[in-house]
């Protein structure tokens, strides 16, 4: 890659790494430590009952098959990719993700205060659970394996990733554990590692690396990117419309304004996942090239 191109993407990951760390401490700011913050995110939780009956089979199956064990095979599988194509340090920078991405969110976890606005008694005591572990495991499987899929198989892997990680952050809040700031938090503590290991990447890139622009999918991004935008404003709005209510306890509301809770919680979930994914997709083809040199 030319010094100049080089030099372009460096500065791309780093803005990358900080807007995604900002956007981070903003959703944490305003949802653990604001009344109405609180007060949406317990709206969004308590809405999770409508229709519990019918899915609780599905969430279950889903966050059942979190577990240690499953974190240490899918990471075997994703450095094992990697080194079949030859890829030594694409293998290293993925398992570092993972495991980066892991440990932030579990030290995050623990060292984060969330107090007590008098908004959700019930689950106080429980303490903070910003970002989910859940979450951050789903997400950073997704992205490590797109990183590590040849250009030709990259874009399916990052729909499917999306829905999978989106799919997983939005049953922690069925099943009552999470609240929504919880998982999309999670999805950025990997965001901020996908751009840090794209920076090690980009350090260990030889010069005789040559980048294939067919390799960017540029309209895969766009649709990633957009469609997970609009999502976001949607659940924006859904929840912008409960904003004048912190007034009423969240199990005192009617179905329609939980429901709206709720499905709004759920829109913006996944379309930050889609926006991170976007992000990881467009900037993977200059990282990775199809030639290494």
């Amino acid at each position: 890659m030319h010094d100049t191109a080089r030099r372009g993407t460096a500065v791309w990951l780093a803005v990358l790494a900080l807007a995604q760390a900002v956007a981070l401490i903003v959703v944490w700011r305003v949802a653990v430590h604001t009344e109405l913050g609180q007060w949406l995110d317990t709206v969004a939780l308590t809405g999770n009952r409508i229709g519990q009956d019918r899915i609780d089979g599905p969430v279950n199956h889903i966050l059942n098959a979190m577990s240690l064990a499953a974190l240490l095979s899918a990471t075997a599988v994703i450095g094992f990719i990697a080194l079949i194509r030859g890829r030594v340090a694409l293998a290293l920078t993925a398992t570092l993700l993972i495991v980066g991405a892991n440990l932030t969110t579990q030290a995050l976890k623990y060292s984060l205060a969330r107090p007590d606005l008098g908004i959700d008694p019930q689950r106080i005591f429980a303490g903070n659970s910003l970002p989910s572990g859940h979450a951050t495991v789903a997400a950073s499987f997704a992205v490590a394996l797109v990183l590590v899929l040849p250009p030709t198989a990259r874009v399916l892997g990052a729909l499917l990733g999306t829905g999978y990680a989106a799919a997983v952050g939005v049953a922690t809040v069925s099943a009552g554990w999470h609240r929504p700031s919880d998982a999309i938090a999670a999805y950025l503590v990997v965001g901020v590692w996908a751009a840090l290991g794209g920076l090690m990447l980009l350090i260990m890139q030889r010069e005789r690396a040559k980048v294939d622009p067919g390799d960017a999918h540029p309209l895969a991004a766009v649709l990633l990117g957009t469609g997970g935008l609009l999502a976001v404003v949607a659940g924006g709005l859904a929840l912008a419309w409960l904003a004048d209510g912190p007034q009423i306890a969240p199990n005192e509301l009617a179905r329609r304004p939980l429901l709206a809770g709720y499905a709004g919680g759920a829109a913006e979930i996944a379309g930050t996942m889609a926006i991170v994914m976007a992000l990881v997709l467009v900037s993977a083809y200059r990282l990775i090239p199809r030639n290494a040199g």
